[in-house]
């Protein structure tokens, strides 16, 4: 996650200092990039300023709600601190119940996330550029290219509307592939009306007079 975000970090630094007009990625790139996953169905991996409930059975004492420090850390009654962040939260309960094991019999712990704050710039899609109203928006599974250009308030007079591209995080690196908006709006040819993923920025240039 912590790559997903300096990625992305990276990428509005650009597009925000107007130098988004690099040239698409290669064809295997987009390919790589088009075929990835959705992560709506992977197990939630936890993050610092997430606040999770740990609850010991029987052991109402020793049940807590925290918050995930910087640092990555929670404080349990009886154990001290344990790393949380990077973990899903099975993995956590267990590793609790590991070392409550040393101080109370067959201890089961549950882990619940009522607070899901570390994702909240990472899960977000972004558009930019020549539309009625550039914004960042929470991302909802099954959101295409369409959604968000018409959430923007559609594209504004001066578009290039067969220049717009979509940046994707992909490990290390951002993956451009071109979007004809001129085919999804106005023609009813979706070939590139993607679905989007958490941490996609759509940018559509102005054009050249």
């Amino acid at each position: 996650m912590a790559r997903m975000l300096i990625a992305t970090l990276a990428l509005v630094s650009l597009i925000l200092s107007g130098c988004a007009s690099n040239p698409a990625s290669s064809p295997d790139k987009i390919q790589q990039a088009l075929s990835k996953q959705t992560q709506e169905a992977d197990e939630y991996i936890l993050g610092p300023t997430d606040v999770v409930q740990v609850s010991v059975w029987r052991n109402p004492d020793l049940s807590v709600a925290v918050p995930i420090r910087p640092d990555g850390r929670i404080s349990v009654p009886l154990v001290g601190d344990v790393q949380a962040s990077g973990r899903t939260p099975e993995d956590l309960s267990s590793s609790i119940e590991s070392r409550l094991a040393e101080f109370i019999r067959e201890p089961q712990v549950s882990i619940v996330v009522t607070g899901m704050n570390s994702h909240e710039f990472t899960d977000r899609v972004r558009i930019t550029g020549a539309v009625q109203a550039p914004m960042s928006v929470p991302f909802r599974a099954g959101m295409t290219v369409m959604d968000v250009v018409l959430s923007a308030g559609g594209a504004t007079p001066f578009a290039s509307m067969e220049d717009a591209m979509l940046y994707r995080p992909m490990g290390d690196e951002v993956v451009a592939i071109p979007v004809n908006l001129e085919d999804i709006l106005k023609r009813g040819d979706i070939k590139t009306n993607y679905r989007l993923q958490p941490g996609d920025i759509m940018t559509v240039p102005e054009r050249n007079f």
